[in-house]
């Protein structure tokens, strides 16, 4: 019987299979990247503010301690996006006529909240509470990164459920002193897990993870 296929046709089948399976792995690896990369998430993305305030002028160069503006981080479970009074308590003297700072004025005048463009903005079926995280040890850099170094505010990390879960599951990893929380430039020692170990016994942490802690 007469051979249908040319002998070449074997080396076309392996490499079109071959080309077929490196595709979809290239597919799924750009799918993956893209699902965590900045077009999706937003992060390291800066974006347009009414005022461009600079965390790093004010924490850094002015030394402004995070709850000086973010009054209800320890107590609420909303950090709290500050009053315009509490601009206009360094703003009425300092820089007081600078255009870059009429909105911050006008606010003032008007009794009209400025419109910030929130950054961290969860979805509304997620729960979070900045309280139980500030009193557990958990420092502002963990999630919000060295916002201290950020002329303009960005997202750090993506605040994916995959990414808040790790910490749950993982506590003594992330954990530090608590008089160290607002310490922008916090640096976990090399015994970090043997610390974590005894400030999860000390503060009572627990490795929640049900779909409960934070779906509700």
């Amino acid at each position: 019987m007469a051979q249908l296929f040319h002998r070449s046709a074997n080396s076309i089948s392996k490499i079109s299979i071959a080309s077929a399976v490196l595709a979809a792995g290239g597919l799924i690896a750009f799918a993956y990247t893209m699902d965590r990369g900045s077009y999706i998430t937003d992060t390291r993305v800066v974006k347009e503010q009414p005022v461009p305030f600079s965390h790093k002028h004010h924490v850094s160069d002015d030394g402004i301690d995070c709850r000086y503006c973010h009054t209800s981080v320890e107590t609420s479970s909303f950090a709290g996006i500050p009053a315009t009074e509490i601009c206009m308590s360094c703003h009425s003297q300092i820089w007081a006529n600078a255009e870059i700072l009429e909105p911050v004025r006008a606010s003032f005048r008007t009794g009209e909240s400025i419109q910030w463009t929130r950054i961290h903005d969860l979805p509304d079926f997620v729960y979070f509470n900045h309280s139980i995280h500030i009193n557990k040890g958990v420092g502002c850099a963990t999630c919000h990164g060295r916002v201290d170094q950020m002329p303009l505010m960005y997202k750090e990390n993506t605040l994916y459920m995959n990414w808040c879960i790790n910490c749950h599951r993982n506590p003594e990893k992330y954990v530090r002193p608590r008089d160290q929380v607002f310490n922008m430039a916090y640096e976990a020692p090399a015994n970090q897990e043997e610390l974590g170990r005894k400030l999860v016994q000390e503060n009572h942490i627990q490795s929640l993870t049900d779909c409960y802690t934070c779906h509700r």
